[in-house]
């Protein structure tokens, strides 16, 4: 069963209607940003104790209207931060999305702009980091460390967010189970649902489906408990990003075999828009880790 209104959860729950209309995959992608928020908040506040980052300059206006640069610690940018990224990123992931179904957007480009479904984690990802870039380039943060502590963050986000998916059922499902390969110990609900009441009003026929934001939220959760442990790590600043591209690239090449995305032809090669999206971000990865692998004794500021 799907709940794409806290109405519809409320309801399940208490048998009560409530006027609450409020889509569950974005209350779920609030908590994700204040939990990252949070934590990202915890370890520049670490990190900044330790000398590993410097403080953030950031422009103020004084009494007498003239500019000048203020010096604050890199946790009290958190804030502005999260709001440009997670602004930027619903406009990427919308973007992402239409570009990988054209046919639909033309076919109704107003029911997919204005949709509450409906988005690419990848084109989040990727204009949430060129935001953040520009604005640590701004307020004189280095950002190869601010990404080192963001790391975790947006893993952990990602699997809250994936939570959403899975309540509302926004189609992030994947392909049809095989019902006969299911193991006899595993709980059925873990193999394949129906999605009864998702927010498409999709009907999906027995056996169902791959619940594809199930795995993708454990697997998210055993990545970013790494990358927490990881994050003292003895190696330059950017080393600890690059293990979260590899990760995350690995992650969702893995799901996309059971998902049901468009297929593109990529230098003779016919895969999904975020399988090529998945290797760029582990080959990064794997490149950074080879350029940020010497060890230092103190992480040099940039």
């Amino acid at each position: 069963m799907s709940y794409p209104y806290l109405s519809d959860l409320i309801k399940s729950i208490t048998g009560t209607d409530t006027p609450l209309h409020m889509p569950m995959f974005g209350l779920c992608v609030a908590l994700a940003m204040i939990v990252a928020s949070t934590l990202l908040s915890r370890e520049l506040s670490r990190m900044y104790a330790a000398g590993d980052i410097p403080s953030a300059s950031i422009s103020n206006t004084g009494s007498d209207g003239l500019k000048y640069r203020l010096e604050v610690p890199p946790q009290d940018v958190v804030p502005d931060l999260t709001f440009i990224v997670m602004l930027a990123g619903i406009l990427g992931a919308r973007l992402f999305h239409i570009l990988e179904h054209l046919d639909a957007f033309s076919a109704d480009p107003i029911a997919m702009l204005l949709s509450t479904s409906g988005l690419s984690i990848f084109g989040g990802l990727i204009f949430g980091t060129c935001s953040g870039i520009f604005c640590v380039r701004k307020w004189r943060l280095p950002f190869r460390s601010l990404l080192d502590a963001a790391a975790p963050s947006m893993m952990i986000g990602y699997a809250i967010g994936r939570v959403g998916c899975q309540i509302s059922g926004d189609g992030d499902w994947g392909i049809m189970a095989n019902a006969e390969a299911k193991p006899s110990w595993l709980p059925t609900w873990l193999w394949s649902q129906t999605y009864d009441h998702n927010i498409y009003g999709e009907v999906i026929a027995n056996p169902g489906v791959y619940p594809t934001p199930i795995y993708e939220t454990a697997m998210a959760l055993f990545c970013f408990f790494i990358l927490w442990k990881l994050r003292k790590n003895p190696f330059q600043a950017g080393w600890l990003f690059s293990v979260y591209l590899i990760f995350a690239g690995i992650e969702r090449f893995m799901i996309e075999q059971i998902r049901v995305n468009p297929v593109f032809k990529f230098s003779g090669i016919l895969m999904t828009q975020a399988e090529i999206i998945s290797v760029t971000l582990f080959l990064i990865g794997i490149a950074g880790i080879t350029i940020c692998s010497e060890r230092v004794t103190k992480k040099v500021l940039h």
